[in-house]
């Protein structure tokens, strides 16, 4: 069904184009107007303008008052709902390490991770966080765009490499910013938690004006959220899940410690009973320490300007600015044997009458690490565009910056070993029986730290798009153009890390840039009335690794008057990150058993935190794929519309870290490997302590994802009750295969994931209920915690499917004041229980699929002039 939009059926074809399948379907992303009067419209996954809104690709479109009536005021807490998301969404719960970006936030769709989802502003990039995300992952900080400024989001569904480049494997989310805005309108919110104290606040300004040929628009956003510490939680606060059926993940830096006396392990005698191991460890619950969000604020402001001249060429400009500030932290810093730290015979409070070493120790009475983060975003891009005869062209230019600021003052828990020791030595600081030492002594081991990360995007674009000719009485439209992109990523941690001297984090060295310039071309073909072919194609050229091109091919097909045939396939790429090219000496921690010097001495055969050091490998081929999507839309009547897409991406050449399992069975049962470092072995054993892997990225592993997602929208109207509106999102995760492992079912990888939502509105009441639903999953995919992946091999429990309820109810007052009051997770459901991965999920839930905020009730005010 061809359908052609004029000056006089524009309404009646906005009419329409809601009621089909509305999530299915792409929506405005700029609009323009022939010569001839026909208005073509580009839509999120084409460079194309077309003069319908129904393209050959799946997209889900997000409006302004959906994203009021689900209540959120953060887009990591939107986008993490949606069931295209998947595995390696995170946010700020769980990434206040040093290894990521403290506060920030990012989406995977498809569970591809976040460096396979392009996130777009307005159809172009924006610069990376200066942070990476787990080191290597670099990504967009959806935290730092205000949701208030927020029009819409389109989420395509399939790979976009032929239109966008890079980073599109799995999809893209577009954010389109509000843009034709006329007069003012202020937004206010407020909402807590009825249980553990936590708020947050939300305000904004929204202003426009226009004359006959000009015109502007500013948008002023504030958001604050209190802090939500870990010691809040009860059993999801404490890394000592036994008492709940699951793992103790206390730490072996314990307070007190253990020591080497004549070489033999020994723990503090006043080590509590129910802290002490049978291997003489002096265990430390670090989970109260931790904080599950991060207090925050960020202030942001977005200003657009556009003016038409005489010759119908209009000049544009886009500045926007985000200040981001944060706090993050852990527990006390861990000390362990590579700290080198003694005790002189001489110190008064030595219990053991000569020198000895120490093992592995926590300095608790320093304070808890914390530091504070400033974020700074800067995004302006400035062209020109126009029409010559029925071309439309276009002309622009973009400059972003992303800057980071991470800093720790002394009252913050930093202690530095060289002080430390001095203050042994004088016999001042007393490591024994985990006392509490002085605060004049604490101020002299402590010290102050910074960690700077900045990275730069600069691009400029010219594209033109337009009808070549006229097929059997349907124009063929072509769009083709041209970019050049600048990137340039530098993180920088306090010289301290680097010089040993602060132990205790993982701390992130970065520095990369690269140049890439590309061309691309896009055909769309009427071959019938009712038939129409996508061609595209693109060669993109990195200065770092080389070019590629990518392909794609797409078909729409109106099989019938109310039905619709979509499909599509094409090739695309990802290009290593600037982290995983440029990364420096890099630590993480994770819990796994040393089994090797379990089965040689029978000591440590605890799973306890060792750190592994990851360096950045500029040899890296870019990441290759291919996708197809299949799908039918069913429009039976004006209120009723049904789409299924039939989805599948497979991923070669990807980058990876080196796998774990095989690096320790190939290199930690030599006690003078370079790669896995041991400490000197004591006593004749054949093994000493492990101190440090040594690990890297490579291009070895390949993934396939494939599922189906529906889509269900149904509207109807009832003379004196009102009008009622339903949508049913559901994704069904079919396979996900990656190094020969299946996921589906396990870890973090539940089969089925939905969100319904209901509608309705009478007169000036409305209200909304949203459903949403996380399928279970096996638990513990390392079930013996060796390092490993094991789960095709062993069966773990299951963790529990979770639904969550949201309501919200609006009342107009009048046509300029608007108040909505609602509840999310109505039902307070606490996430199910998991005994956890080892590495992050270490206090009885999964951070990356479950949220441990529990019920959460706001108000929101929205006046206009």
């Amino acid at each position: 069904m061809k359908i052609t939009l004029n000056n006089k059926n524009t309404l009646a074809l906005s009419i329409t184009a809601a009621l089909l399948v509305t999530q299915s379907h792409q929506v405005f992303a700029a609009e323009e107007t022939t010569a001839k009067g026909v208005e073509r419209i580009q839509v999120t996954g084409s460079r194309i303008k077309r003069t319908d809104m129904e393209g050959p690709s799946p997209v889900q479109s997000i409006d302004k008052d959906q994203i009021r009536s689900m209540g959120y005021d953060n887009l990591q807490q939107l986008l993490e709902r949606m069931p295209v998301a998947g595995s390696g969404t995170f946010s700020t719960r769980g990434n206040s390490q040093d290894s990521t970006a403290n506060g920030a936030a990012a989406v995977s769709l498809r569970g591809l991770g976040p460096d396979a989802t392009l996130v777009l502003i307005n159809g172009r990039r924006v610069s990376t966080s200066a942070f990476a995300e787990n080191i290597t992952n670099s990504f967009v900080d959806i935290n730092s765009i205000p949701v208030s400024a927020i029009e819409r989001i389109d989420i395509l569904k399939d790979g976009a490499s032929a239109i966008y480049g890079s980073d599109a494997v799995a999809g893209v989310v577009n954010i389109i910013m509000k843009k034709d805005i006329e007069g003012i309108e202020i937004n206010l919110g407020y909402g807590a938690t009825d249980g553990p104290n936590y708020n947050e606040k939300t305000a904004s300004l929204v202003w426009g004006a226009s004359t006959e040929n000009s015109h502007a628009s500013i948008i002023l956003d504030h958001f604050s959220n209190s802090e939500l510490g870990a010691d809040e939680l009860g059993r999801f606060g404490t890394a000592n899940q036994s008492p709940y059926g699951g793992e103790d993940f206390r730490s072996s830096r314990g307070y007190p410690g253990y020591f080497y006396v004549n070489e033999i392990k020994t723990i503090d005698p006043d080590c509590p009973a129910d802290q002490a191991t049978a291997t003489g460890s002096c265990l430390f619950d670090y989970g109260p320490y931790n904080l599950v969000v991060p207090k925050a604020e960020r202030v942001g402001a977005l200003a657009q300007f556009d003016y038409t001249f005489k010759n119908d060429i209009t000049a544009f400009m886009e500045v926007a600015i985000q200040h981001n500030s944060s706090e993050a932290g852990g527990a006390a810093t861990p000390l362990d044997e590579s700290a080198g730290l003694t005790v002189p015979e001489s110190h008064p409070n030595n219990p053991f009458g000569q020198d000895v070493d120490i093992g592995r120790y926590r300095p608790v009475d320093a304070g808890a690490r914390r530091w504070d983060i400033e974020s700074d975003s800067m995004r302006m891009v400035a062209g020109l565009r126009g029409q010559f005869k029925d071309w439309d062209w276009e002309v622009a230019a973009q400059k972003g910056r992303s800057k980071s600021l991470q800093t720790g003052n002394r009252d913050q828990g930093w202690v530095r070993v060289d002080f430390l020791q001095e203050e042994i030595n004088a016999g001042n600081y007393n490591p024994f029986g985990g006392v509490t030492n002085p605060d004049d002594v604490i101020d002299r081991i402590t010290t102050s730290l910074v960690r700077q990360g900045v990275s730069h995007i600069t691009s400029y674009d010219a594209n033109i798009t337009g009808e070549v000719f006229v097929y059997e009485g349907n124009p063929v439209m072509i769009a083709t153009g041209i970019e050049y992109r600048e990137e340039d990523v530098e993180d920088i941690p306090d010289d301290q890390f680097q010089r040993g001297l602060i132990f205790g984090t993982e701390a992130v060295a970065a520095q990369a840039s690269r140049d890439q310039y590309a061309a691309y071309v896009e055909l769309s073909f009427p071959v019938t009335d009712n038939l129409e072919l996508q061609l595209a194609g693109r060669y993109d050229h990195y200065s770092d690794f080389g070019s590629t091109t990518n392909p794609k091919i797409a078909i729409r097909w109106a099989a019938a008057e109310d039905v619709t045939v979509r499909g599509s396939w094409a090739q695309g790429f990802r290009a290593p990150s600037l982290a995983q090219i440029g990364l420096g000496p890099s630590q993480n921690s994770t819990f796994f058993v040393d089994s090797y010097r379990c089965e040689a001495t029978g000591l440590d055969c605890d799973a306890l935190d060792y750190n592994t050091e990851f360096s950045g490998n500029d040899q890296l081929d870019a990441e290759e794929s291919e996708s197809w999507n299949v799908g039918v839309i069913w429009a039976p009547s004006e209120g009723w519309g049904l789409s299924v897409d039939i989805w599948n991406i497979t991923q070669d050449n990807k980058i990876d870290q080196q796998n774990f399992g095989d690096l320790y069975n190939a290199t930690c049962n030599d006690q003078s490997s370079t790669v896995c470092e041991r400490l000197p072995a004591q006593n004749g054993e054949a093994l000493g302590v492990l101190d440090l892997i040594h690990s890297s990225f490579v291009n070895v592993s390949s993934q396939e994802a494939g599922g189906i997602d529906t889509s269900i929208n149904y509207t109807t109207s009832f003379e004196g009750y009102g009008d009622f509106k339903f949508n049913l999102e559901w994704a069904y995760l079919d396979t996900f295969e990656k190094d020969d492992l299946e996921y589906i079912g396990e870890y973090g990888y539940p089969e089925h994931r939905w969100i319904a939502s209901t509608n309705w509105s009478n007169d000036d009441f409305s209200a909304n209920l949203n459903i949403s639903y996380t399928g279970e999953f096996e638990d513990t995919p390392d079930i013996n915690f060796d390092g490993a992946l094991d789960f095709e091999d062993n069966q773990s429990r299951m963790v529990d499917s979770q639904i969550l309820v949201d309501v919200q109810g609006s009342y107009h007052f009048s046509d300029n004041l608007r108040v909505s009051i609602g509840v999310n997770n109505l039902l307070d459901e606490e996430p199910p229980f998991a005994i956890g991965d080892g590495n992050s999920d270490l206090y009885g839930y999964a951070q990356g699929t479950h949220n441990p905020r529990g019920r959460y009730l706001y108000t929101k005010v929205s006046v206009s002039f």
